[in-house]
């Protein structure tokens, strides 16, 4: 499993809007080969910055199979327009977990 980590910033009054863009583009992923899931977490000490963790099987199913697809032409037309700046995304593989006793 790859976690891919986007940190996005969102312009000033567009949060709302995002994220209802957010969950309109919600389904262009989840028909993607290697998609597992994702989740999206908003700042709190800067309610304009987003982390999206998109969890794929393996790297190239985002960067060759995602990024090559059409749906990841559309997934840029809805969800650009919010953008602060480019996204900052990095891929990462798990190391160990842990959880509360």
């Amino acid at each position: 499993m790859v976690l891919e980590i986007a940190m996005l910033e969102v312009k000033d009054g567009e949060a709302t809007a995002f994220e209802a863009a957010l969950a309109q583009a919600a389904p262009l992923l989840s028909g993607m080969p290697g998609f597992l899931g994702y989740d999206l977490h908003r700042g709190v000490e800067d309610p304009n910055r987003y982390a999206l963790l998109v969890r794929w099987r393996t790297l190239e199913d985002h960067t060759r199979g995602f990024r090559g697809s059409p749906q990841h032409q559309e997934w840029r037309r809805l969800l650009n327009p919010f953008y602060n700046g480019a996204p900052v995304v990095a891929h990462f593989r798990p190391v160990t977990s842990g959880a509360p006793a």
